[in-house]
């Protein structure tokens, strides 16, 4: 099974300390590392500045919200980063919450999942074509300049969507490439993600989905205290109707309910259950909240599952 983790990067990390963690993470035997998208670092540019310092390795976005952005601005960053990594960048998208995106952008946070249906129509024709001719109800995507970049299509760029949600479910499987679920355990996997998103690609005569489980976890002695630290920095998340969804689909009443904590055997176990459930990605995120000496405990057990 593919095995990658999050980088994260933050106002106060330096990109050249970021470059090092990829290639800690290369070294440990992981096949990729993916960046969340927030107001501070560009995450397809970090991407590629990653991917063309270390080479072989696969890097990713986790995810670009679709409200503040356009297919057509989205589209030339994907393919730079594609280009830059000689085909090995993987593009994801998210809904993002109301929030921010009203906070942060003044957008109201009105028809996510139309949005997102025509984000997607439109950013496909434009990665797989270098052109569009879009005129939906609440997006325009037209070139009336060229718009691919040479080795920006070599391989079309993996078009993925943080979707959980039965509806965003069904439009990324007809539209997307796979989702990349959050917080969502085995069971919710197996019962609710991938049932749903496999069939709307079968319907739409698609490939089946890629599966790509992010999942909070840290090889540790000190359960309790990484355990408590990992409560506090995920219950962020326990605020969001989405959020909640999954994590009670998943049999959790709180985010730290999903997070693997402890030794080698007991977090191994767990992402094998993580693969029974229908995973064909695993990304482990909050690999530091243990510390250094935990994070590359868990690097070292990560690249060797990944390797076997």
């Amino acid at each position: 099974m593919a095995i990658g983790v999050t980088l994260t990067s933050t106002a106060h990390t330096r990109i050249d300390d970021t470059v090092q963690l990829a290639k800690e993470a290369q070294e440990a035997g992981l096949r990729s590392v993916w960046f969340g998208q927030t107001f501070s670092y560009d995450s397809p540019a970090l991407a590629a500045i990653v991917g063309r310092e270390v080479p072989g390795l696969h890097v990713g976005t986790a995810a670009i919200p679709v409200f503040g952005r356009h297919p057509l601005l989205v589209s030339s960053q994907a393919q730079t980063a594609q280009a830059a990594t000689g085909g090995r960048y993987h593009l994801g998208l998210a809904l993002g919450t109301r929030h921010l995106t009203e906070t942060g952008f003044g957008i109201p946070y009105e028809r996510p999942i139309a949005r997102l249906r025509e984000f997607l129509t439109a950013l496909r024709l434009l990665l797989e074509t270098g052109s569009a001719d879009f005129h939906g109800e609440l997006l325009t995507a037209t070139t009336p300049l060229p718009a691919s970049v040479p080795g920006g299509a070599e391989p079309p760029v993996p078009l993925l969507v943080a979707a959980m949600g039965p509806q965003a479910l069904r439009v990324s499987g007809r539209l997307a490439d796979g989702v990349l679920p959050l917080l969502a355990g085995p069971r919710a996997l197996a019962e609710h993600i991938v049932p749903v998103v496999t069939a709307a690609a079968e319907a739409a005569g698609r490939p089946a989905p890629r599966i790509v489980a992010f999942v909070p976890g840290v090889v540790t002695a000190d359960v309790g205290r990484v355990r408590e630290t990992a409560a506090e920095a995920l219950a962020f998340y326990e605020q969001f109707p989405s959020y909640q969804r999954v994590i009670g689909l998943s049999g959790a009443t709180r985010a730290v309910d999903l997070a693997l904590v402890g030794d080698e055997e007991t977090v191994a176990a767990g992402i094998r259950r993580y693969r029974e459930a229908g995973a064909t990605q695993v990304v482990f995120t909050a690999t530091e909240l243990g510390g250094d000496e935990d994070r590359r405990r868990t690097w070292k057990l990560l690249g060797e599952l990944a390797g076997g």
